[in-house]
């Protein structure tokens, strides 16, 4: 267990699935740790430092933040090289940052709003559906996202399905003849709008038969863990050996440093800088609990000040 990916997420949470669908893709043995809905998150906070976005990934006493860098830790962890973001390119990179930018807050605001009130009723009960609506205003509070409006919603979604209807009826795949991490990046906003609106996907034909296809992934072999087996874990272990550090400016490797999201949940993570690459940030954190641990963060669309 201390080399597996522990995963620790909710069930309805649509960048967990795009994880969960790349384990089905894989058939790959990992482990479930689920999370509340919203923080906080005994299960994660100790561990991250706070970080507030969901999923997070373990492996041993190194943690991963942001399904950007989990999918390229499932790629290393199952050798498929496809699930690496950095291995999609041209057409397949561009429905990529669709899905994920635009489509992602369209595919919320395309619901009909009693319909998306319904589905949050039915899943978190009224005291549940306002603390929910509360966490997720918040959540945008400080980044640069902007969801759209309700009146424009539709039509960027069903642009979205346009664009993806266009590319997949030239190849079987969003990335081309096999399956890559473009589709689970491009599956996983029309995932949370069929589960906000429950109603099947109204979309072309080929649209449909891939996000069948999809679908049909499953999710891999799960097997579900406790937070005290998950904390267990991380005291055990030592983290992994660093990566070489590239240039990164006025900052010193040793230095403390902040850490956060630029678009949403911009709430940031404190350590010392441990390690930064042209992809990635490593922070390391001390605690009486777990020892070191080493918090993972892509560069891209992250910022890295002094603390």
């Amino acid at each position: 267990m201390n080399d597996s990916i522990i995963l620790h997420h909710y069930e309805n949470s649509p960048y967990a699935e795009k994880i969960r669908l790349m384990f089905g893709f894989t058939n790959t043995r990992w482990h479930s740790l689920l999370s509340p809905v919203y923080p906080p998150r005994p299960n994660v906070d100790p561990l991250t430092g706070g970080y507030r976005r969901i999923p997070v990934a373990q492996i041993g006493a190194d943690i991963f933040c942001d399904t950007a860098l989990i999918a390229q830790e499932v790629a290393t962890v199952t050798g498929c090289a496809a699930l690496d973001p950095a291995s999609v390119e041209g057409d397949a990179l561009a429905l990529m940052k669709q899905a994920e930018e635009e489509a992602f807050f369209a595919a919320v605001g395309a619901v009909p709003p009693l319909r998306l009130l319904g589905t949050m009723l039915r899943s978190f009960g009224p005291i549940g559906t306002y603390r929910f609506a509360k966490d997720r205003s918040s959540l945008l509070r400080g980044g640069t996202s902007r969801p759209p409006a309700a009146a424009k919603a539709a039509g960027i979604l069903q642009s979205f399905l346009d664009a993806l209807e266009a590319r997949l009826a030239e190849y079987p795949w969003v990335g081309g003849d096999a399956p890559s991490v473009a589709d689970f990046a491009c599956f996983h906003p029309l995932w949370l709008h069929v589960s906000c609106n429950r109603k099947p996907l109204a979309a072309g034909a080929n649209v449909q038969r891939w996000y069948k296809a999809v679908e049909e992934f499953g999710h891999g072999q799960r097997k579900e863990v406790t937070q005290a087996e998950a904390f267990e874990v991380a005291r055990a272990s030592e983290p992994r050996a660093l990566p070489t550090s590239t240039e990164q400016g006025l900052l010193q490797i040793g230095q403390v440093v902040q850490v956060a999201p630029l678009d949403y949940g911009v709430v940031p993570v404190s350590g010392t800088l441990a390690a930064v690459t042209e992809s990635r940030i490593v922070v390391a954190r001390e605690s009486s609990e777990f020892g070191t641990l080493h918090v993972h963060f892509p560069r891209a669309g992250y910022s890295l000040v002094a603390g």
